[in-house]
């Protein structure tokens, strides 16, 4: 395994189907621009309630992409 260094972001995804499809929304979004993501980590997990029921989910994520080393 080749040595790697990385970047490490702080992004936030949100949903009103659920956790896992915030998760999703925020790294899709983030791949628009950020190139070598390999990693995340669910920081947090929170939410919206409306009429007693869960309306919106929001998950904070730490998110680990590759710096290259400028020979590539």
């Amino acid at each position: 395994m080749s040595a790697h260094t990385y970047k490490v972001i702080e992004l936030v995804g949100s949903s009103t189907i659920g956790s896992d499809d915030a998760i999703q929304n925020a790294i899709s979004k983030a791949s628009l621009t950020i190139k070598h993501m390999d990693w995340f980590e669910v920081l947090g997990t929170r939410g919206h309630i409306a009429d007693g029921k869960v309306a919106h989910y929001q998950v904070t994520l730490k998110v680990g992409f590759r710096l290259l080393d400028g020979a590539s």
